[in-house]
């Protein structure tokens, strides 16, 4: 590329080593045209990653050896990271079928140590790393590189905890961008901003440190009681903060897009035989003026025009019907309250904020914490409602059973995302919910297909059943629609005319059974299709339903392993009068790796052609 000249002249972190200071400023200026390049087709992480790119250049010049080691958290920002690791040639490829990962993945390349996709887990991977080097006797500095945001979860604070008792070198980069997806709350976003207003204690810190490292003897000596000491002479001159309360020497405010400073604080750094917590601010969506007006908006995005910012498709989606949805039952009911994890444009709460805003709680990315505070809502009175990715709900499995289920408390999980996600790939698929909640007692979940379901589904949660309930939802919008059909709060629906043979199934997969049930009908082939709107508990008649069949065809967007088909399954073997075939199509022991939603079914076999395959050859040998 004729444009970008110092970036094809980058295959490993050691050829930052040559730059100068001006050639580093434009190979980062270089970076961010092919970002913005690649993420308007692709789509993807944009915001996050051009605030990063002066903070990912400096790490690297730094950190360049191969026994350093660098963590970041969550990973959506690892582009530039990527870029410079010897994958600017795959970047074209990123988030698409059998191409690179939009997050560090350790099959891709030996600069990724770990692969991440969840948030506030850097601290505690980067720390085993460090002990594990000092055990084996290897070389090598370890870094994490942790987002303000990801500091309002829990872990972040047991690895800190853990991390601050060490002895030797161990770095912690706090990429301080005022926000995770949403607007960043709490007491440390306060903390944070209160830091930021005093850049005096770099200065001074910095200015220190050299001077002390610098004089005979003494120096050194010196700078060890200062940091030791309790006094308040080290108040004075190191300016405590939380951090170093915890055993982590601090430095910070720094700006984080100036090569230079990143550089000379990092390489003093480095050098300290003791934790380190360097505190970095960076503008999220730096050098696009449209991602730098409105981060929220191109934190994750879909293909867009780059001279416009406009996304290139659009329509309504689960999401913001949810969130139309939540605004009608909080104006029915004042006991309705929603809360979040720090997803509130994400999962469509944005609206309901602003009207309900003594209703709405955004807990920061804790979402083990929203769930045992919901239950105490409930507790007290309330009708709480946590909506919350499903690949995020992975991470309140404990509480959903101590603190909700346990309790039989009315609690209502709104769960976005479910099933197949498409581009993000193994760590964001939608897949393991229903496995997991299907082990809970006192835990009812329903799985609407269209967008008119969402209502009579979530009022059943809050008002139909006791205790636990979740209503789960596809990513994006509505699929195929067979003409005449009604959408009911029934716990199942019949759709076609009575035949021996049922295809059952729930949620988004009804439209693909719906256009095979029409294939199938031009083939001669008839077969009904039961949709199950209740997946948790099943309805008996459902089971008596296909006791009485001859053929029953089951396909689940989700773990075969605890899944509602092997339940199904499990239910008719254990019963005398069900003499018929059963055959469960669902997702096999494994991860599934990123490509886009309707080619990811179509690879899982969960398609209309698949299931038109399966039954016309079951068929066909049963008749035979």
């Amino acid at each position: 590329m004729a444009q970008q000249p110092l970036l094809n002249r980058i295959h490993t972190p050691a050829d930052l080593q040559e730059m100068s200071v001006q050639q580093l400023q434009q190979l980062c200026a270089e970076i961010r045209e092919k970002l913005i390049q690649t993420v308007s087709k692709n789509g993807g992480h944009l915001a996050s990653n051009l605030g990063v790119v002066e903070l990912t250049v400096a790490l690297h010049k730094v950190f360049q050896s191969s026994g350093d080691t660098i963590i970041w958290d969550v990973g959506h920002q690892c582009y530039t990271h990527k870029i410079l690791t010897g994958r600017l040639q795959q970047m074209d490829s990123i988030r698409q079928e059998g191409g690179i990962s939009g997050f560090p993945k350790r099959k891709e390349s030996p600069y990724d140590p770990l692969d991440s996709g969840h948030s506030s887990t850097s601290i505690s991977s980067a720390f085993g790393i460090a002990n594990a080097k000092s055990l084996l006797n290897l070389p090598g500095s370890v870094v994490a590189v942790i987002g303000d945001g990801a500091l309002t979860g829990g872990l972040a604070y047991e690895g800190l905890n853990n991390a601050g008792r060490y002895k030797k070198n161990f770095i912690v980069v706090l990429n301080d961008n005022h926000m995770s997806i949403s607007t960043n709350v709490g007491s440390m976003a306060r903390y944070l901003a209160v830091i930021r207003t005093k850049p005096f204690y770099l200065r001074m810190k910095v200015h220190l440190e050299k001077f002390l490292t610098h004089v005979p003897i003494i120096g050194k000596a010196l700078r060890r009681f200062l940091i030791k000491s309790k006094s308040l002479l080290k108040t004075i001159l190191y300016n405590d903060t939380l951090f170093d309360d915890m055993g982590f020497l601090y430095y910070g405010p720094i700006d984080g897009h100036d090569i230079e400073k990143l550089i000379d604080v990092l390489r003093l750094a480095q050098k300290l035989n003791q934790p380190v917590l360097v505190h970095v601010i960076t503008k999220k969506g730096k050098g696009y003026p449209f991602a730098e007006k409105d981060p929220k908006a191109f934190h994750g995005v879909s293909s867009f025009d780059v001279e416009t910012g406009e996304a290139l498709t659009s329509s309504e989606s689960f999401s913001e019907a949810f969130g139309v949805l939540m605004c009608c039952l909080a104006e029915a009911d004042e006991r309705v309250c929603a809360i979040t994890a720090a997803m509130k444009p994400g999962t469509g709460l944005s609206e309901f904020a602003r009207i309900y805003k003594e209703r709405f709680f955004d807990v920061g990315i804790a979402e083990e914490h929203a769930v045992t505070f919901a239950g105490g809502l409930a507790a007290g009175g309330m009708l709480p409602v946590f909506a919350v990715y499903s690949t995020f709900l992975q991470r309140s499995y404990d509480q959903i059973i101590h603190d909700a289920a346990l309790q039989n408390v009315k609690v209502t999980l709104a769960i976005d995302r479910a099933g197949i996600v498409g581009e993000d790939g193994e760590t964001h698929q939608g897949i393991f919910d229903v496995a997991f909640l299907n082990s809970i007692p006192n835990v009812t979940v329903y799985s609407p297909c269209y967008f008119d379901e969402l209502g009579p589904s979530f009022r059943n949660a809050l008002y139909g059943c006791s205790g636990v309930a979740a209503v789960r939802y596809p990513r994006g919008g509505e699929l195929y629609r067979p003409a005449g059909f009604q959408s009911g709060a029934s716990t199942y629906t019949l759709w076609g005319d009575p035949s021996p043979n049922l295809l059952i199934t729930y949620g988004r997969l009804f439209s693909f059974a719906c256009m095979a049930q029409e294939e199938l009908a031009h083939k001669g082939i008839h077969i009904r299709v039961v949709k199950l709107n209740q997946i948790k508990p099943l309805d008996p008649d459902v089971v008596e339903l296909a006791a009485g069949s001859r053929q029953v065809f089951f396909y689940e967007e989700g773990m075969r392993s605890g899944g509602v088909g092997e339940r199904l399954g499990a239910l008719l073997a254990q019963r005398e009068d069900f003499s018929g075939a059963y055959h469960l199509s669902a997702i096999e022991d494994c991860f599934v790796a990123q490509a886009n939603m309707l080619r990811t079914l179509q690879l899982l076999r969960l398609d209309n052609e698949a299931m038109v395959e399966d039954i016309t050859r079951e068929l066909v040998k049963d008749d035979g």
